[in-house]
């Protein structure tokens, strides 16, 4: 990699840049395993300020990455083996062959290690395809810590996918490739684990500059600079319910019943629709506004479940073919699908975040409004696309009434985090409500609060640190 390409991830000499928290995971490499890593790579988690389960339907959405990491210590060896530990003892160490396959990841149950191997995977299969590696011909030695909550919606299994990746791109890779590649990548060879995502999380984790939030665009992944209003700061609250996205259907079914809305929307109006199943596509091709896709989602839609015989025939299909066109493995159960709700969230959350890169643009920046379009956003993940979480209702309502213009839910839902839009002026006594009103001894259960309720800026990308 060259480091001084912006288009590609950074490589950083260890010596000009210490860093205490590198120091103690390479001796802690150098305790497991004698001797030095070659590298160390860090992709950081994000929080969503607005844009939630759009990306998989094609929209753009407004992430910043955030300080907290994922970091990853690494040097060949002669074994032909892969070895993973971390430097949280809860997660026990790993080994498997340097030429493992998906096979070795079970989606139904995923471990830690597996995100790992869903990124090494990744870039595997680029090199085979085009670098000309044909088998993995060394092992790796790797340590991994982890500094990003996890199932708290702040991307810790991208981070580590992306991690992972990266280090493993340093280690092997004679090719060239850029940020928004390696993000790309990542994005795909996570869907080993199950999760059928749109390639956020991935983008900013590698996208990200620090300073400013991202409006991230996909097919191909691109972004843009957004600039926050000055005079606010935001605040990141674990509600302290968590949910392993890969480890449930909740999420992929969200996934399929946009699809399937946007297939039977297709279908009656006459499109081929075994190909589309995109929402944005859908309006690609129809070259209707957002608002008018609302509209017809009225008229073509209705708001009852539908039944899968339903389904079934108002696209003219059989079973194996839904199978083949719309369905995942962990949704072929699924007998009801709520599909007006689905592409009512889509099409409404998408405008809003256009409005809020739209307004973040004008000069002078009207922040409430912005606030506004936040809470708007979690009423629709609450109610019309139901993610959200009665411990996160409470928490984001918490929010609001002790200074936040805007709060609502970051990442897929189910519990995790909420992302709050607080004056500068209020930041300190609205910490302290919130940490004495929410964070009890009772709720935390001996977590650090500084690890679930924390004020974050938009932090950089991910990166290498040559050892």
């Amino acid at each position: 990699m060259d480091s001084s390409t912006p288009e590609m991830p950074q490589v950083f000499d260890l010596q000009s840049t210490p860093d205490p928290r590198i120091s103690s995971l390479i001796a802690q490499f150098s305790h497991q395993y004698g001797g030095q890593p070659s590298y160390v790579s860090r992709a950081p988690g994000r929080v969503n300020l607005i844009g939630e389960h759009i990306d998989y339907m094609g929209y753009g959405v407004l992430p910043m990455a955030i300080e907290q990491d994922v970091m990853i210590a690494a040097r060949k060896n002669d074994s032909l083996i892969i070895k993973i530990a971390n430097v949280d003892q809860k997660y026990k160490p790993y080994e498997c062959s340097a030429n493992v396959d998906s096979s070795f990841i079970d989606s139904s149950a995923p471990q830690w290690y597996h995100y790992f191997l869903c990124g090494y995977l990744g870039i595997l299969e680029v090199l085979q395809q085009r670098g000309g590696l044909q088998a993995a011909n060394f092992g790796i030695d790797i340590m991994v810590c982890g500094k990003v909550p996890p199932s708290a919606g702040l991307s810790s299994s991208s981070a580590l996918v992306c991690s992972s990746a990266l280090i493993t791109y340093q280690l092997l890779s004679q090719i060239s490739l850029t940020k928004a590649e390696m993000a790309q990548i990542c994005c795909d060879c996570e869907r080993y684990i199950g999760t059928q995502g749109g390639g956020m999380d991935q983008a900013i984790s590698f996208l990200a500059e620090k300073g400013y939030a991202k409006g991230i665009d996909f097919d191909p992944i691109r972004a843009c600079d957004v600039i926050l209003p000055k005079g606010y700061e935001f605040v990141i609250s674990h509600c302290l319910a968590e949910i392993n996205k890969a480890a449930t259907s909740d999420f992929n079914q969200r996934v399929v019943e946009c699809r399937l809305a946007c297939q039977c929307m297709a279908k009656q109006l006459g499109l081929q629709w075994k190909g589309l199943r995109k929402l944005g596509d859908l309006q690609v091709q129809l070259k209707k506004t957002l608002k008018e896709m609302l509209d017809l989602v009225d008229e073509l839609i209705h708001s009852n479940p539908y039944s899968k015989k339903e389904i079934l025939e108002l696209l003219e299909a059989d079973e194996e073919q839904l199978m083949t066109t719309s369905l995942s493995s962990n949704t072929s159960h699924l007998t009801h699908f709520k599909l007006y709700q689905r592409a009512k969230h889509v099409f409404s959350e998408a405008w809003r975040v256009e409005e809020f890169k739209r307004l973040s643009c004008t000069p002078e920046v009207d922040a409430n409004r912005l606030g506004e379009l936040m809470n708007e956003s979690h009423v629709s993940t609450r109610d019309i696309y139901e993610c959200s979480h009665p411990d996160l209702d409470m928490l984001t309502d918490l929010c609001r009434k002790n200074g936040a213009i805007g709060s609502r839910l970051t990442g897929a839902g189910w519990g995790g985090c909420a992302v709050s839009m607080v004056p500068q002026d209020l930041v300190n006594s609205f910490m302290q409500t919130i940490s004495t009103e929410f964070y009890t001894t009772e709720r935390l259960k001996g977590k650090d609060i500084d690890q679930v309720f924390f004020k974050t800026t938009p932090a950089s990308g991910a990166c290498v640190y040559k050892c």
